[in-house]
């Protein structure tokens, strides 16, 4: 009895769907051209640029090797490198050097640092608008580290690995990823609709709605029969 009442409640379910499905197909529709538009023509694309900067002493003059100590020493220092690319005194040389206009906290915002995990490596990446002007930043900014990490921590060899390029592909919006989520999100949003509005509509349609509602069994039914001249 069980199992022919679920049968009936997934018949239901599936007659509602079918019922409504252009409404579910059209408000799909509609959100993911709203997501492609939206992407693809009112968010400005961003660019991230990123260099890598190690930081390491020179080979110890023993035996030409570096001390086991002085690797371990400047791993547990990487992230007191990065708060110190981030710093204000950081920030503010890097505007003044490029002439940006822009606060020390608007720079702060754009950039970021990625200690590379068990390595004397650490990434700096800037992320704007501009592709061009991110690298520029990024390598400025690599640069005043450079300067204010060896006064800072008496480090004797910093050294830029690898030079920020100008990014030829935005890292956001990401347009077929925002439309993949939006078709997804349309879907369920419509379908819960579908089945919000069938739950409000309390009218009484076909005879399984008589027995639901009413409680009472259905003896016969009037078909309906077109008037013909």
């Amino acid at each position: 009895m069980e199992e022919r009442e679920m049968e009936l409640d997934l018949r239901e379910y599936i007659h509602i769907i079918r019922k409504r499905v252009v409404m579910i197909l059209a408000i799909t529709i509609m959100a993911v051209i709203a997501s492609a538009v939206v992407s693809g023509y009112v968010l400005d694309p961003v660019y991230k640029a990123s260099t890598t900067v190690m930081i390491a002493k020179p080979a110890n003059s023993i035996g030409g090797q570096i001390e086991l100590q002085d690797l371990n020493l400047n791993q547990r220092l990487a992230r007191t490198y990065g708060e110190i690319v981030q710093s204000r005194t950081v920030s503010e040389e890097v505007i003044r050097t490029l002439r940006l206009s822009m606060s020390p906290g608007e720079l702060t915002s754009k950039t970021s640092v990625d200690l590379i995990r068990d390595t004397e490596f650490i990434t700096i990446n800037v992320t704007d608008k501009d592709p061009a002007n991110a690298a520029l930043i990024a390598n400025t900014t690599a640069d005043v580290f450079r300067r204010h990490v060896t006064r800072l921590m008496q480090v004797d060899n910093v050294q830029v690995l690898d030079r920020a390029e100008v990014p030829n592909n935005p890292i956001s919006p990401r347009v077929k990823l925002n439309i993949a989520i939006a078709g997804v999100l349309g879907l369920m949003a419509s379908i819960f609709l579908v089945f919000l509005l069938e739950f409000l509509d309390n009218t009484i349609k076909t005879p399984t709605d008589v027995e639901r509602h009413l409680g009472l069994n259905v003896i016969g039914t009037i078909p309906m029969m077109n008037d013909k001249k």
